[in-house]
């Protein structure tokens, strides 16, 4: 048996909460090899991010090429890429490997409020990185800082969603963890149609690197030959899971818990 493969392109956080350890926590439950490009050291802990420090473009590109020049992959996401030589560095390797399985979590602010991404880099993001997307997964503020568009409504979502997807990106899939209520809807946009995915709200701070673990968890289900829809599917169960099933780390904004949906049975 040959394993599938995914590679995240994102930042180390310490606390093992997002980023690349997040990813790579969630491709293994998920069935799939992982691999890594770092593009930024952060000393994070659930309290906050503490200092970061950015990798060079080019040992970003490096890294990217020993991993694909000899081990390969089937689908690869983007987290936290800080600057605009790193994602221009980026978007310049997914063109040369004619990676088509793209993934972008455009990573801006940690949970703490530190931020993640250089302003600005925000064009780069939008007119390198976006249009190679297969699918982009903003939360709220994020969708908000991408389109500007101000998002209160499922209806504001479709909104932003169209704008974002102007960009060039094939799907945009807006998170709901904003969302007021005791509901998260997440609101996919394929270019012509729109898909919702709803969970339950928990009563939880222990939500740190959600979104870096529900674009991991697309991007395993897709490096195994699945749709988007079904990519967005697994990735709301997953982090559902992870988030109702806490397990209580930190002093902060503790991490969820990955295991939780293998251990449910889910796969």
């Amino acid at each position: 048996m040959t394993a599938k493969k995914a590679m995240t392109i994102a930042g180390s956080d310490s606390g093992g909460g997002a980023g690349i350890q997040a990813d790579l926590k969630t491709f293994q439950e998920l069935g799939v090899f992982g691999t890594s490009a770092i593009t930024a050291v952060t000393a994070q802990n659930t309290l906050g991010v503490h200092g970061v420090y950015p990798m060079s473009a080019d040992a970003v590109e490096k890294q990217i090429d020993a991993v694909i020049q000899d081990i390969g992959l089937d689908a690869l996401k983007t987290g936290m890429l800080f600057s605009t030589e790193i994602i221009e560095a980026v978007a310049s390797k997914i063109k040369e490997h004619n990676i088509t399985n793209v993934i972008v979590d455009p990573v801006m602010i940690a949970k703490g409020g530190a931020p993640l991404l250089q302003e600005e880099a925000m064009g780069a993001l939008k007119t390198s990185l976006l249009p190679l997307a297969l699918v982009v997964t903003p939360n709220i503020p994020e969708a908000e800082a991408i389109s500007g568009v101000t998002i209160k409504s499922v209806e504001d979502k479709e909104k932003a969603a169209k704008v974002i997807a102007s960009f060039g990106v094939k799907n945009v899939l807006i998170k709901g963890g904003h969302d007021e209520g005791n509901k998260t809807i997440d609101l996919l946009y394929d270019g012509e149609s729109f898909y919702t995915f709803t969970g339950q709200r928990i009563d939880t701070k222990d939500t740190h690197g959600t979104g870096c673990t529900f674009s991991a968890a697309m991007t395993a289900a897709i490096a195994k030959g699945g749709s988007v829809r079904v990519a967005a599917e697994t990735a709301k169960q997953f982090i559902q899971a992870a988030i109702e099933d806490g397990i209580n780390i930190g002093n902060g904004h503790g991490p969820t818990n990955h295991w939780a949906y293998k251990k449910r049975g889910k796969c």
